[in-house]
């Protein structure tokens, strides 16, 4: 988007991962990546406890804070800069105190913070907000106004804003859908869920469902193989995600910011679930869900017949997207700017 809007920037994108790695004692001891292990306990779905692993990740960092700081300086001896920003929570604290003299931005990818030392610590810093809850833990930390930006919504790809003008009946038609009948689109990130399975299982025929498995075939081969009472289709990896989105009435998922936001931006209620398995810094999104009356918050998706049944009730539903339609989104234009005003202040 910066590259669209003319902006004459150099920029340099850079895996933080990379940089710490030499600390990672979760691959130095295993051969694995702390951040691969964490993305295999969400598609496993190992997540109970997830508050306290957190606990005990935030004191690791800090155990090796100082060889963090290190690690950076000499990084960025590699070239001058006039910003750095951060889109990664947990290491603000490292890049604050290894950048002397340059300004760093923290952009939350998640609709609020997670106290304490998630994405905002008591440092000079720039934030940008996603929605008023981070707006006032920002302040809350003391932040002054001054370096807090309100965007309104999180960042999207800028595909989810380009029309699809294919027609949704003949579409649906061509997957082996029902034309007429309400579609979910069922969704859990790059490699899937094995949640998935059981919430075709428990399903019976109001609905039809696309249900879309990343990179993990064996996820797909199942859902293919198994007999349901409704047409549904099955998409392995694709990016066409605004164009399934396109052809489904609502959607069904974990409940992250991104797929929230992008299920939104689409005029999609939301069927997600909240209970003691839900990581801890996504646990305010079903609240905002809630608040802004867009979509159903399960107990357990074993509760997902009663909670498409909340979702359907006509009266509901034309509520529910109505209230999406209603919010409007454009992080990702709004983000350039202000970026601008803080190199243009230097």
């Amino acid at each position: 988007m910066i590259e669209q809007q003319g902006r004459r920037w150099e920029i340099r994108l850079v895996n933080l991962q990379e940089i710490l790695d030499p600390l990672d004692i979760f691959r130095k001891y295993t051969g694995i990546r702390m951040q691969d292990v964490y993305n295999v306990m969400l598609q496993k779905g190992w997540t109970l406890g997830s508050g306290q692993m957190t606990t005990v990740m935030h004191g690791l960092i800090r155990l090796y804070h100082g060889g963090q700081v290190r690690l950076l300086k000499e990084f960025w001896k590699q070239g001058e800069r006039d910003l750095v920003v951060s889109l990664i929570p947990n290491f603000n604290r490292a890049l604050r105190d290894s950048l002397p003299g340059t300004p760093l931005v923290t952009i939350l990818t998640d609709l609020a913070d997670y106290p304490p030392h998630f994405w905002i610590e008591r440092q000079e810093q720039f934030l940008i907000c996603g929605t008023e809850k981070a707006v006032q833990q920002a302040r809350a930390l003391g932040h002054p106004d001054e370096r807090i930006f309100r965007t309104s919504g999180m960042i999207l790809r800028p595909s989810f804003y380009e029309p699809v003008t294919r027609e949704r009946a003949a579409e649906r038609g061509r997957l082996g859908l029902d034309p007429d009948l309400p579609t979910g689109l069922v969704l859990f990130g790059g490699q899937g869920s094995s949640v998935m399975p059981e919430i075709a299982g428990r399903v019976t025929a109001r609905a039809q469902f696309i249900f879309i498995c990343g990179r993990n075939k064996k996820l797909a081969e199942r859902l293919r193989a198994m007999r349901t009472p409704f047409p549904k289709f099955v998409e392995e990896f694709t990016s066409e995600i605004p164009y399934y989105m396109h052809l489904a009435d609502f959607f069904v998922g974990k409940a992250g910011p991104g797929s929230i936001s992008e299920a939104i931006a689409m005029h999609l209620p939301v069927v997600v679930e909240r209970n003691a398995w839900t990581l801890p810094q996504e646990r305010y999104n079903t609240e905002w869900i809630r608040e802004k009356e867009v979509g159903v918050v399960l107990p357990s998706f074993r509760a997902i017949e009663d909670g498409l049944g909340e979702l359907l009730e006509p009266g509901n539903f034309a509520r529910f997207r109505a209230n999406a339609a209603a919010i409007t989104n454009r992080a990702v234009f709004e983000i350039p700017e202000i970026l601008e005003s803080l190199m243009g202040a230097r």
